[in-house]
């Protein structure tokens, strides 16, 4: 039973997060609305109410700031991690598209390869070679469609993409323990509101101008769209892996190109060319044998490789 939760919660999670992509793409494609004045509002309306959840629910909400220890790591986390993650991902979309943001954010694992690999000071093993260079291949055919000399988006939007992938990596990676001595929900609303504030703090112009088109219902809506389901996917994701494993919670977020795809197409007719589709399900398939090929099921325990995760 608790396996099938963490099954469901990772689907309904990555579904969820596939989902904002489009989302936020109609909403900048037409409306004056920037990024930094999606992220204020997100991170810091989702922030604010998960505390105060969690306040309701009895949890000690300052507890976290009576050891100093803590602080920095937290802090850190905010600013690089879930504000990275949610900055580049927006701003990626607004560059090129929901369909090659989620996809260029699905990179993480590969980026995770070489970081492990940099760290322990070895080269990787040989399946997480060929699902490195099987993911980047799938991603060279999906930016330039089979074509070396003809990048199909612009600088800006391979810049962008190129930190949605890092960001995630920090984003999964370096909370673990935070999460573990506090649990996930607070850890993550903490750093929603300190993240929002941040960015709200250094553009305090743009946030204040465009403040009056949340009077229009379709962008007041979107947006309340944007903060629920993208809350929702953050804290699924990260919940999921009490009951699954990382193995599991990899192979199952592909939803997310996957939603994003099939939304972008009904929603805006964004129609990958035949090239770009195989490197868009190349990617993912690669992913997929990163995380299966890396089972530590499979592995003799005293394996000291880390496994890949998403």
């Amino acid at each position: 039973m608790e396996r099938l939760k963490g099954v469901s919660m990772i689907l309904v999670g990555a579904i969820m997060w596939g989902a904002t992509g489009p989302l936020m793409e109609w909403v900048m494609n037409n409306y004056v609305v920037s990024v930094p004045f999606i992220i204020t509002l997100r991170l810091t309306v989702a922030g604010a109410f998960l505390l105060l959840f969690l306040k309701l629910k009895g949890v000690r909400i300052t507890a976290i700031f009576r050891n100093k220890f803590w602080i920095r790591p937290l802090l850190i986390f905010s600013l690089f991690g879930m504000l990275g993650a949610q900055y580049s991902f927006v701003a990626a979309i607004e560059a090129s598209n929901a369909v090659v943001a989620t996809l260029m954010q699905f990179l993480a694992p590969v980026y995770i390869i070489v970081f492990v690999s940099i760290t322990h000071k070895k080269l990787p093993p040989l399946y997480q070679v060929v699902g490195m260079l099987g993911t980047l291949a799938g991603l060279f055919l999906l930016l330039t469609n089979g074509k070396p000399d003809q990048l199909i988006i612009s600088g800006e939007a391979l810049f962008w993409g190129v930190l949605v992938g890092l960001a995630f990596t920090f984003y999964t990676l370096y909370p673990a323990r935070l999460m573990q001595e506090w649990g996930v929900l607070l850890i993550v609303a903490w750093s929603m509101l300190f993240g929002g504030i941040f960015i709200g703090l250094i553009n305090p112009s743009t946030f204040i101008n465009e403040f009056a088109i949340l009077a229009i219902p379709a962008v007041s809506g979107s947006i309340l769209g944007i903060i629920i389901f993208g809350t929702a996917a953050f804290v699924l994701f990260l919940s999921s892996m009490r009951f699954i494993t990382p193995v599991e919670t990899s192979i199952l977020s592909s939803f997310e190109p996957l939603t994003a795809m099939v939304i972008s197409m009904f929603w805006f007719g964004q129609i990958l060319s035949p090239v770009q589709l195989v490197g868009a399900l190349a990617m993912l398939v690669f992913v997929g044998w990163l995380s299966l090929a890396g089972n530590p099921k499979k592995k003799k325990k005293r394996s000291k490789v880390p496994q890949v995760i998403n």
